[in-house]
């Protein structure tokens, strides 16, 4: 990290606006964004079959809570498109503010929502309106962070850059599942369900005010500055990607596809897999062992897209593609092994694996697109390839698991990895496009 802190500002940045600024605002954003987003898929794991949805059977209640895991996943491409447009009419620094409220706000209501026992079946509905909320927020957020970190990045060094933001839910996920790991610690289960699982959502709070202040401090982008000097603004962004980019957009997001499927069954679904009486693990154990590998997936995003700076995107990309097709299969038999040596190997082999495709999106995904419509373009391709990826992805591995055994879901994640390999087959390099002038 020194040679970002060292490095000069570019030509094209002004006042006191700096490289490590861009990469503190970038990285801080996304890290606050995803705490909010994971807490909700770890609580889903753990509590909200209970508070939410009583009279369903745990099985049933089970799908129910990730179901409304889901809800988030459909409304992140709206999310991408709203906050798109604006972003492209408007510009960068506006929209990151706007959708980290969004964000914040959803989830500290969240810790205040009333359940099941409280208000009857409003429980459940509110819960999957502050949720779509949530989507909307994120989906805004990413496009978003890393725009401001590529657009701003030095020649040769956007793979570098555009790894802050990717570094944000790594850190976000750490962040999440810490608090909730301390506080089954240190809680009766009892208490835990009742009121302890509250805890995280409500101090999100507090992150979002720091995030607000960081933001606040960074400038807009060279990219979109010349788009408003050049007066080349699209009246509808959205009209115009969607004309000109489609292919791109869709081949961007069936990309990130195995990064999203891989994560999700590795941290929402194996929570309850893991957990369940056939395996036997406790929550603190499996929730610990998602920790190490989220500082694995950490360690994968770095390595990875600072190797697509030297060898190109799609080299790299296409590296951990195949490797994720190479391990899929194996990470549930270390589970069922019951060791818990299984476990770590199977969690921080998959996030590992996750992380090494993920490093390089953030430079990957804006460099396909022109500067009138890369808000838009990005945000679009990296949401809807969560849906592809990871909306159903708990919920179809506890399906599969169920009706085939968890061998089916190493077949269904060495699938998606397939899919992911042939997009980025048909993509171009992009490392040495300019995003000023494009």
């Amino acid at each position: 990290m020194s040679d970002l802190i060292a490095e000069p500002p570019p030509a094209h940045a002004t006042g006191t606006q700096s490289t490590a600024r861009i990469a503190v605002a970038s990285f801080m954003g996304t890290a606050i964004e995803f705490y909010d987003f994971y807490i909700y898929g770890t609580a889903a794991a753990l509590v909200f079959s209970g508070a939410f949805f009583p009279e369903l059977s745990d099985v049933a209640g089970t799908l129910a809570a990730l179901s409304t895991f889901a809800v988030a996943f459909v409304a992140r491409p709206l999310g991408s498109a709203l906050f798109g447009h604006f972003g492209d009419r408007v510009g960068r620094k506006s929209m990151l503010i706007a959708s980290l409220l969004t964000m914040g706000l959803a989830t500290f209501a969240i810790g205040l929502l009333p359940g099941y026992s409280s208000i009857g079946v409003l429980a459940p509905l509110l819960l999957v309106l502050l949720r779509f909320a949530q989507g909307l927020g994120l989906g805004g957020e990413w496009g978003g962070a890393a725009l401001i970190a590529t657009e701003h990045a030095p020649p040769g060094k956007r793979g570098l850059f555009g790894a802050f933001p990717q570094l944000g839910p790594s850190i976000g996920y750490i962040a999440a599942s810490g608090i909730f790991l301390a506080l089954t610690l240190t809680m009766s289960e009892s208490t835990f369900e009742s009121w302890g699982w509250r805890v995280p959502f409500l101090i999100s709070i507090v992150l979002v005010g720091v995030g607000l202040w960081v933001r606040l401090q960074i400038a807009e982008t060279p990219a979109f500055a010349r788009v408003m000097d050049q007066q080349e603004r699209a009246k509808v962004p959205l009209f115009v990607l969607l004309r000109q980019s489609w292919l791109p957009v869709l081949l961007g997001a069936l990309a990130m596809a195995i990064a999203y499927s891989l994560f999700y069954t590795a941290t929402t679904f194996s929570l309850t897999y893991a957990t369940a009486d056939e395996r036997g693990f406790s929550r603190p154990e499996a929730i610990g062992a998602t920790l190490v590998g989220a500082a694995f997936m950490a360690l994968g995003t770095w390595v990875s897209a600072r190797l697509s700076d030297r060898f190109g995107r799609r080299p790299t990309l296409i590296a951990a593609v195949v490797m994720s097709v190479l391990f899929a299969p194996a990470m549930f038999p270390l589970i069922d092994t019951g060791a818990y040596a299984g476990l770590l190997l199977a969690i921080c082999g998959a996030l590992w694996c996750m992380g090494a495709v993920y490093g390089p999106m953030g430079a990957f995904l804006p460099e396909l697109f022109p500067a009138t419509t890369r808000y838009s373009g990005s945000a679009l391709a990296y949401s809807l390839g969560g849906v592809i990826g990871g909306a159903a992805a708990p919920l179809l591995a506890a399906r599969l698991a169920a009706d085939y055994g968890a061998g089916a879901v190493g077949l269904y994640l060495m699938g998606v990895a397939v899919v992911s390999l042939l997009a980025v087959l048909a993509l171009p390099e992009t490392r040495d496009r300019d995003l000023v002038a494009q």
